[in-house]
């Protein structure tokens, strides 16, 4: 592993037990439109023992996707029940929350990081003292990349601009 690449990274964006996201930009930072303007370039390291996998500069993860997981992260601080995950269009990247006994949360981390020939997949488990800053996380990422045009999602074909 290439521990300098890290430190030039600094700070992530998001981290949730193992996993580690940081975001670039926009992958068309000129699209205005619901399906070309949400996709965001990222880099993300999944980090246990024993095992590193790396997505790198990768437009994998939507603006939407992100919202969907701040929704269910802040319905499960709200209730200390349900579930929260991260469900990403591109096959590349999943993660899944679920609130279980005690205030302790469950963990699925599911990454393939070479074009879909090996999925690396990862449980643990954190406290929910963890969520407000899974939600502050998120929120700060949606100030920075604002929804693209949420209004025209059930209008369009879903291939490209409307």
């Amino acid at each position: 592993m290439n521990f300098q690449e890290l430190e030039h990274l600094g700070e992530p964006d998001l981290s949730i037990c193992g996993l580690r996201l940081w975001i670039h930009g926009r992958q068309f930072p000129a699209a205005t439109d619901y399906w070309d303007g949400n996709w965001l370039r990222v880099t993300v390291y999944c980090l246990y023992p024993h095992s590193v996998v790396r997505i790198q500069n990768d437009p994998c993860i939507r603006v939407d996707e992100l919202a969907g997981l701040l929704r269910g992260c802040e319905q499960m601080h709200a209730t200390l029940s349900g579930k929260a995950a991260l469900q990403c269009m591109e096959p590349y990247l999943a993660v899944e929350l679920a609130a279980a006994t005690n205030g302790h949360i469950g963990v699925k981390l599911s990454i393939t990081a070479d074009n879909m020939t090996e999925t690396h997949e990862y449980e643990d488990e954190i406290d929910q003292s963890y969520l407000p800053s899974i939600i502050s996380s998120c929120q700060a990422i949606l100030a920075r990349f604002p929804l693209c045009d949420p209004k025209r999602k059930d209008s369009s074909n879903g291939h490209g601009s409307t």
